[in-house]
């Protein structure tokens, strides 16, 4: 434990400034001077980026800013009593005990174990008067020694073998003695048969970091489950191992509780079950109301479920009921397919690329014939006259090789996902069949988008049947896979595949018919589309669009890569924009803005469009239609001086995949400058409000 925490790490009565901003650099420079943190910059942002995800602040006057991060060396805490109280975001009132929790990325089990340990005790009313009444470093570190202890359990604690993922067991909250049996184990004597029925509730508690929030929404959870007489059991999908709950457990439970901000692992066990569902803080802030919405579920025979076979995300359920729109859903679904898609784009692009690069731009043409004729040790003789030389030409084949089948996934991959989304895993096999098939009818990425709905709003229909128990089994592995296969891919053969291809065919050939000025105005568009939502829906319809085409281009028609060239150029102006006006102009920017300034120089480099959306989440109305300048500036001229990109990602990185490279990059610098100085511009001319004020409002978001 005294790895963890000593004297130098606890700050008493310290005023740390009036925001969690303030109090958060404070204690990762702390920790950095300690010598546990290669940098503060790193940490701070880590987990700055966390609070902005889920506020920390608990009951009781208590804060938990917690993070991983590359910049941590060693797992540590650092406390700080506070004067004045700073708000963390709980709903009784700002906190004046504050405990940062810093874990390296890579932090081994028994360290999160304890860290885990610590939050837990920051729940229990007696530790945290302790905290409050100490008079030195020393007491606090005292204290945190006693509360990461092992101590042995009273006797009447029930506990199920098994770690769930704190090292500890997980607990219910009824006594032995006290719990009803599992359906069909023998009841131990007359006096339990005879006492009343508890409910039995199990739940699931799960936060992005792993650390601090799942296993403190987990014990809340027990004591107010001990005080309602209800049984509950307890999976805590934390950082560590994680051990599910007993199946029989899950069977005979009334209700379950989901108290998470990630996904619930294993999320088909609970199929059927009434379900309430929640963020993992509210596990801390109203664990008893929930325990009371779950009781009162398990009598209500229209309460939600958990849907059967996972046909759809329990927060979807959620939002539906609250009235998600249509548009919503679609967009989602939609997100959903294109996001699964691109790891086989990108990679298989990059590939491509690389085997132009060592075989020639004649590669395509005898890849095949070199892969079959020869190998290592048996180099070709005829290959492309550009192909760096008999070994170059082999690699080339290989790399393009290997490029080009991964980009064959390209359409069934976006069909797949498009019915994951839907319905979840049942939906993967006939979306990826209906791909296919958009693929062998020419319909490409429309082909493959309407494939992928229809498969799976038939797998999702199919999996709503109310079919018979002994059926249930085969219905995701057989029954679903295998009608929804025939419902989808039938409809796009017999009916919708060759209207679909013909309008294909006839969209790719006028757009990359285009020339001059028309080139010019569809550079403009693409610009403008790339940077309206920055990893949105549009943004990722126009890049969509640009790597569909990808496989078509060649030497003899260049307009597919110029397409390629332009979205990406003009997907990386936003984030270096914004890097660029945070130079510029640093004190129109709040001091986590300027942080995400610092890394939006490598995403923007690197074609991740994300990095600005700090910027824009903080004010859109002016980074927006900045970045949307810039982005139509330099779409307008990669089309005007014809830069080509053969690969389908990586910015600046790709430099040898890039046709003109000189313009291509004076059409980002133009565009940057641009946007920079229009944004730079709004902020100075078109306030709302005093800037001052936006350093402790404006929330951060975090590229992905």
């Amino acid at each position: 434990m005294t790895t963890l925490i000593n004297d130098d790490l606890v700050l008493l009565d310290a005023n740390l400034g009036t925001d969690t901003t303030s109090v958060i650099r404070n204690l990762a420079e702390l920790i950095a001077k300690t010598g546990r943190a290669a940098e503060v910059e790193g940490l701070f942002a880590d987990a700055l980026a966390r609070e902005q995800k889920t506020a920390t602040g608990v009951p009781g006057g208590i804060a938990i800013p917690h993070c991983r991060s590359e910049a941590v060396l060693e797992p540590t805490l650092a406390m700080a009593r506070l004067n004045p109280a700073v708000d963390f975001g709980a709903k009784d009132g700002p906190a004046d005990i504050v405990f940062f929790i810093a874990a390296p990325a890579g932090a081994d089990n028994e360290h999160l174990k304890l860290l885990s340990k610590l939050a837990r005790s920051l729940i229990k009313k007696d530790f945290t008067a302790a905290l409050r009444a100490a008079a030195t470093p020393a007491d606090i570190v005292a204290l945190v020694a006693d509360a990461l202890a092992d101590k042995p359990k009273p006797a009447t604690a029930q506990t199920d073998p098994g770690s769930t993922g704190d090292g500890g067991p997980a607990r219910s909250a009824v006594p032995d003695h006290t719990r009803p049996p599992i359906a069909g184990s023998a009841v131990p004597g007359e006096a339990e048969a005879a006492a009343p029925r508890r409910k039995r509730i199990v739940a699931v508690t799960a936060c992005p970091t792993g650390i601090a929030h799942t296993y403190m929404a987990a014990d809340s959870l027990v004591a107010a489950a001990q005080e309602a007489g209800v049984d509950l059991q307890v999976e805590t999908q934390g950082s560590g191992a994680v051990t599910p709950l007993d199946p029989a457990v899950i069977a005979a439970a009334d209700a379950v509780i989901f108290a998470v901000d990630v996904d619930v692992r294993g999320k088909e066990r609970f199929a059927g079950k009434p379900l309430v569902s929640s963020p993992v803080k509210r596990g801390i802030d109203e664990p008893a109301k929930m325990i009371q919405e779950a009781v009162a579920a398990s009598d209500n025979p229209n309460a939600h479920r958990v849907p059967h076979f996972g046909a759809e995300e329990a927060a979807d359920q959620k939002a539906a009921a609250s009235g998600e729109s249509l548009g919503s859903k679609i967009k989602k679904v939609l997100l959903t397919g294109v996001s699964y898609m691109i790891p086989f784009v990108a990679g298989g692009g990059l590939l491509i690329a690389l085997g132009f690069l060592l075989g020639g731009f004649q590669i395509p043409d005898f890849a095949d014939k070199i892969l079959t004729s020869n190998s290592l040790a048996n180099l070709p003789t005829d290959y492309p006259e550009q192909a760096l030389g008999p070994f170059g030409a082999y690699l080339g084949a290989v790399a393009f090789k290997i490029g080009a089948l991964s980009m064959a996934f390209l359409i069934p991959a976006l069909a797949g996902y498009i019915a994951f989304g839907i319905a979840d895993r049942p939906g993967i096999a006939p979306g990826f069949t209906a791909g296919a098939i958009a693929v062998f009818m020419g319909a490409g990425f429309l082909g493959g988008l309407v494939g992928g709905i229809l498969a799976g709003l038939a797998a999702y229909w199919i999996g709503s049947w109310k079919v018979p128990r002994w059926l249930r089994g085969l219905m995701p592995v057989v029954i679903i896979p295998l009608l929804g296969s025939i419902i989808a891919s039938g409809a796009m053969l017999l009916f919708l595949g060759a209207p679909i291809a013909a309008l294909t065919v006839g969209l790719n050939n006028w757009l990359t018919g285009m020339s001059g000025a028309s080139a010019v105005v569809l550079g403009i568009i693409l610009g403008l589309m790339m940077c309206f939502d920055l990893g949105g829906p549009v943004n990722k319809v126009a890049y969509a669009f640009a790597v569909a085409g990808l496989g078509a281009g060649s030497i003899a028609n260049q307009a597919p890569w110029e397409i390629m060239a332009t979205v990406m150029a003009a997907g990386m102006v936003p984030p270096l924009a914004m890097a660029l006006a945070t130079v510029i102009d640093k004190k129109r920017f709040s001091l986590a803005e300027r942080e995400n300034g610092k890394a939006a120089w490598l995403l923007g480099a690197s074609f991740i469009s994300e990095g600005a959306i700090p910027f824009a989440a903080a004010d859109p109305l002016r980074v927006i239609p900045a970045s949307m300048l810039g982005g139509a500036l330099t779409g307008a001229l990669t089309m005007a001086f014809h830069v080509t990109s053969q690969a389908p990602h990586g910015g600046f990185f790709v430099f040898f995949a890039i046709g003109n490279l000189g313009m291509f990059a004076l059409s980002i610098v133009l565009g940057t400058v641009v946007a920079a100085f229009s944004v730079v511009a709004l902020k100075r001319w078109a306030v709302r409000k005093p800037v001052d004020t936006l350093a402790a409002t404006q929330p951060v978001g975090q590229a992905s």
